[in-house]
Parts: structure tokens; sequence; C-alpha cells
């Protein structure tokens, strides 16, 4: 089944309200993008099934009397005599086990998002932005004066990315403010009023560090995009 869009009608006609306001003082192009998330992180559950199964195989080996024992009582096997290959097998068994059990566990994509360190989500938030960035706003305004702000919900995370021109002339912390006036309206879940919130920051750097002049207007589109 296909999800519904993100935004919506009326959140993304005052969104791109907002872009064309910011757009109107300064010599800029903002686009917004927001994306359900930046990465499934399979890699992150498969790594996790692997520890958990070698971490069983680990109990196994320095307690297998205690567990052999415990399978006998279960299987009501008596004065069992275990050779190599039944203990092989039962290692196997048990690391199979483990190893499916948390495959199937971490299908839920919550778990999945709460066992991922923080900087390998935050690092596939930035790589999917600059892909966003590439493909919306890289080197597609006169002048290299794009503007990405980049929202991925799962992750609760945002990126600011800006064109040549502009980078040039802003550090990546002055967008600290933006950054902080859209998270606080994405941790209460408030998706549109926290994209407006950092369009308006954004637009005031801009307006202070390339004021509008001559330059066309609205080369880029001013509502959301969804990915």
């Amino acid at each position: 089944m296909t999800p519904g869009p993100i935004l919506s009608p009326v959140d993304n006609a005052r969104i791109a309200a907002a872009v064309g306001a910011a757009e109107a003082r300064a010599n800029a192009e903002i686009v917004t993008v927001v994306s359900r998330a930046s990465d499934s992180y399979g890699d992150v559950a498969l790594g996790w099934s692997v520890v958990v199964a070698g971490i069983a195989l680990l109990a196994l080996t320095t307690a297998a009397p205690f567990y052999l024992g415990l399978v006998d009582r279960l299987l009501g096997l008596w004065d069992h005599h275990w050779t190599a290959r039944e203990t092989f097998g039962l290692a196997l068994l048990v690391g199979s086990v483990k190893f499916a059990a948390m495959r199937v566990i971490l299908l839920w994509r919550r778990l999945r998002l709460l066992l991922t360190p923080r900087a390998i989500k935050a690092a596939r938030v930035r790589a999917r932005a600059l892909t966003a960035f590439r493909l919306s706003a890289q080197g597609r305004t006169q002048g290299a004066t794009g503007v990405l702000i980049y929202l991925s919900m799962a992750e609760r995370r945002a990126e600011i990315i800006a064109d040549a021109t502009i980078a040039a002339k802003v550090t990546p912390e002055v967008w600290g403010d933006a950054m902080h006036a859209m998270l606080d309206h994405f941790r209460d879940t408030r998706m549109a009023d926290g994209l407006i919130a950092g369009v308006e920051a954004v637009g005031k750097v801009l307006a202070a560090h390339v004021p509008r002049d001559d330059k066309p207007a609205n080369e880029l589109p001013d509502g959301p995009i969804e990915l």
C-alpha cells in the first residue's frame, strides 16, 4: 500500500508562501524537502543480529555444562554423553535461532531506529540531504544561490545545505538558529510549522548576506518536495 502524502495541501501552501516571502528579500532560492526516512538501516539490523547470535554462542561456550544439562532436562535425557557433532549442532541451532529472531524483531522500524547509533543516523541523513541537494538545487540557479532545507521525519533530523555562492558567504554555524527553530517544532511533530520557522530563519540570513536586487525571481519551485 502506497503511503499518503506527508503534508496536507494547506501545509504545502503555507510553506510555499513562506518560501516566496523569504525569497522576495534575497538573491537566493530556498528548496524544502521532506523525507519519511533517510535510510532503512538494514545493515544496522544485520549487525545487531550478528551481535546477539555471537553473545548466545559465547554464553553457550562459557557455561557449556549448564546449558547442556538444561537441554538434557528439557528433552528428558538421562546420563547423556554429548558428542562433538551434537554440541556443534546445538551451537549452530542456538546461533541461527537467535540471529533469525533478532532479524524479525528489528523489522519494527521504530526499534531499529532506537538501536541505531546517533552518529550513524546523522551521517545517513546528511548523505541523503546531499543527494537531494544535488538533484533539486545545486547549480540550478543563476549565480549558484540555492539553499536546501531537508527534513528526515523518522530520525527527527534536519540539514541545511547551501550552493557555492551562499556557502562562500555564510558558514555552516550561521544556520544554527534556523536548525533550532525547526527542531523545536519537529520534536512536537509539527512538521509544517518547523519548516516554516526554518524558512523564515534562513530567509533572514540570506537577506543579510545576499539582499534582493534585480535577480530573476522564482527560479525553483516554492512548494515542498516529498521523498
